[in-house]
């Protein structure tokens, strides 16, 4: 590239003695010269001696010059001074150094150059990958915020719609209000106008017999006059009046929706394959499939015939599972049984979790929260009051997230690793229960934190102040939403233990599919995420746990 740019300015540039066209350049002295002042350029005397070559090569030395003896070229290497030196400096200035071949030296560093190149080289491949998924997003940004905002449109008719709905509701309470106000207005009118007619007749009776002296009809007339009532109370009915209630504009965007702002993370370029853009669904597999399959051996409850309650994957991809039984059992992926733990005065370990690479499991009958720690030993955390702990998840602020119920009140609280409560969740906007028997619990990667709710039969998600996101039911069915997950795109997996299926929902709760795979699924409860495209599910009457791939690689 370089000596093509020096031909094209060759034409421009003037030779130093004489201001024509140059040709050559002297590397020694700097200088640009013609060809007809080669000759009187080389008469000039120089400390250093000439180098005169073609102009366009004067960038072309490949030569290594001595930085004492500039006319000569470097032959050898100084190892104590490192540096390159001439035949001069081997017998002169460095005789004492130790010394190299000068080839030595060059080999020794064009394999380091080699070695970062090839470094940089590989680099290559990953900063492309990466630069093809960024001109890719790019591409997908105005479409991707086109259908965001045609999604908030929608939620706009939809509330328009719902607005109209209402207003119509209204009036149509109005004219029916309007009817019955006429009718009985109308009915007091006839009765007050009869009342009236009923008090002249008696007026006029009165003013006759005052002209007339008979006694007789006077007494037949006195009875009459004094049974005829006189109004002493009436109902009065009030007219229709319309109440606006208050629009708060915080909970109307609650309820209308919100925009899961951009976040900054920080990806390793070291990873084998970057994430989907999490706007950019990744496709569900038609027909999942069940990889392996986990007997564990947990006994069956006399009373449910239950076997399989909870499960939490660890950081290594090994499970922990508890069931009907004092123990804590972890297995492979492959079914290996590992290790277990045995909790002593305590059977039926319903909800687990992983906290700080431990296991962690609720006490109900004792209320309160255990950790197992590294030597086996049951550690109690904290208590939980007066109230019952269920569901319990570790929260990615580094907190716990607890289901709690007493009688018939669920409220879910968030405590600190040393037990102190940091916020409770209970009620909604209207002061109304959020939950009624909250079960097991979760947190998505936006910060809802999501409940099941068996009295509900939904599945109720608040952002992480608590207020309100959504709730997800099934009308006309059984579904009884057990145990809850999220995988790394946001996808809300939930167990229906009643109706041998698993729901799968987006994370703003609209429903997505079914996760059936192939051979079924039996009385699914507990759920856990293995990587990117894979759930381990338990059957809770049959004990057996079933790692099903749902989404493609």
């Amino acid at each position: 590239m370089m000596a093509s740019i020096d031909e094209d300015l060759q034409d421009l540039v003037e030779c130093d003695l004489c201001q024509q066209p140059v040709s050559f350049f002297c590397r020694r002295c700097g200088v640009n010269l013609c060809d007809p002042c080669v000759p009187i350029h080389l008469r000039v005397k120089s400390k250093n001696g000439h180098n005169i070559v073609d102009y366009t090569s004067k960038n072309d030395d490949d030569t290594c010059h001595c930085d004492s003896h500039p006319q000569n070229d470097c032959s050898a290497y100084c190892k104590t001074c490192d540096a390159p030196i001439c035949i001069l400096c081997v017998s002169i200035k460095h005789k004492s150094h130790e010394m190299s071949e000068l080839s030595d030296k060059i080999e020794e560093l064009l394999k380091v150059i080699t070695r970062e190149n090839d470094r940089l080289q590989s680099s290559k491949h990953d900063l492309e990958r990466v630069l093809d998924h960024k001109t890719k997003i790019l591409s997908l940004i105005p479409s991707i915020y086109k259908k965001r905002k045609d999604e908030v449109t929608a939620r706009g008719e939809k509330w328009h719609q719902l607005i109209d709905k209402t207003v119509k509701k209204i009036h149509q309470e109005l004219d029916d209000l309007q009817k019955e106000h006429e009718a009985v207005l109308q009915k007091q009118k006839k009765e007050f106008e009869e009342l009236i007619g009923k008090v002249n007749e008696m007026n006029g009776q009165k003013r006759k017999l005052q002209k007339s002296k008979n006694v007789t009809e006077m007494q037949t007339f006195v009875p009459v006059i004094e049974k005829q009532e006189t109004l002493s109370e009436y109902t009065q009915y009030s007219l229709p009046t319309f109440y606006e209630c208050q629009i708060d504009a915080k909970y109307l965007q609650t309820y209308f929706g919100y925009i899961d702002k951009m976040q900054e993370r920080k990806t390793s370029m070291m990873e084998q394959k970057l994430k989907e853009i999490d706007f950019s669904v990744r496709a569900i597999l038609e027909v999942p499939t069940v990889t392996s399959v986990i007997n564990t051996g947990f006994p069956a409850s006399e009373k449910y015939e239950s076997r399989l309650y909870d499960m939490a994957v660890t950081d290594d991809n090994k499970v922990w599972m508890g069931g009907y039984s004092t123990e804590l059992k972890l297995f492979d992926l492959q079914g290996h049984l590992h290790h277990t733990v045995n909790i002593t005065g305590i059977v039926c370990c319903l909800y687990l979790c992983i906290y700080n690479k431990k296991v962690v499991y609720t006490d109900q009958p004792n209320k309160c929260v255990q950790m197992i720690s590294d030597t086996d030993t049951v550690v109690k955390m904290f208590t939980t009051g007066d109230w019952k702990p269920r569901g319990v998840t570790s929260a990615a602020s580094g907190d716990l997230l607890v289901c709690l119920q007493k009688d018939d009140h669920s409220k879910v609280v968030r405590y600190s690793s040393t037990g102190t409560v940091l916020q409770e969740i209970q009620y909604d906007s209207q002061s109304q229960p959020l939950y009624i028997r909250a079960v097991y619990i979760t947190e998505n990667l936006n910060g809802d934190i999501i409940v099941t709710d068996w009295t509900k039969k939904a599945v109720i998600a608040v952002d992480k102040l608590g207020i309100f996101r959504y709730s997800y039911s099934e009308k006309d069915s059984d579904f009884k939403p057990s145990s809850v997950a999220t995988d790394s795109v946001g996808h809300v997996i939930v167990t229906d233990l009643n109706d041998d299926k698993i729901h799968m929902l987006d994370r703003d709760g609209r429903f997505l599919r079914y996760i059936i795979p192939d051979g079924g699924i039996k009385n699914p409860r507990g759920v856990c995420i293995l990587g990117h495209s894979e759930m381990m599910v338990g059957e809770c009457v049959t004990g057996i746990a079933k790692r099903i791939k749902y989404l493609e690689e």
